[in-house]
């Protein structure tokens, strides 16, 4: 890479530049190309995030997500398959929420570290306290839709 950002100096082009600059320099000049690997898991990204982003309105008004991915193991490979909230078997949709229900115990665990040490680092100040029980949260969204 720094042979192209050599290459890009010595063509005359302007410097200083900014690095996507040169990218564009490097990709139009056949010195860069993208791996045809690299090209597939970034559509693979994309793909994944259009997924998770797409909602309907249910029989009932509720919006939900559609589609829900599950990690698996197949052949010795950890995969993650994704499949349609509408047509999906129970078994793929338990696995799933189930994931999704531990992502959230993870993401309170962390934070319930990061309010400890916050709260440890400054002892001269009434501590932080946070509430792990959702249960009147969820009752209050649900009161308001």
């Amino acid at each position: 890479m720094q042979k192209i950002v050599n290459q890009y100096r010595l063509s005359g082009e302007e410097w200083p530049a900014r690095s996507k600059d040169i990218a564009a320099w490097a990709i139009r000049n056949n010195l860069w190309e993208l791996h045809p690997s690299a090209a597939i898991s970034k559509c693979a990204e994309d793909i994944s995030r259009a997924m998770r982003e797409e909602y309907m309105t249910d029989s009932r008004g509720r919006r939900v997500r559609v589609k829900h991915s599950a990690t698996v193991q197949r052949n010795g490979k950890q995969l993650v398959l994704w499949d349609d909230l509408r047509t999906a078997s129970r078994a793929h949709m338990k696995l799933s929420f189930q994931q999704r229900r531990q992502q959230i115990v993870g993401d309170c665990k962390q934070l319930k570290m990061d309010v400890d040490s916050y709260n440890e680092r400054h002892p001269s100040i009434e501590p932080l306290q946070m509430v792990f029980d959702f249960t009147k949260d969820l009752a209050e969204i649900e009161a308001a839709a």
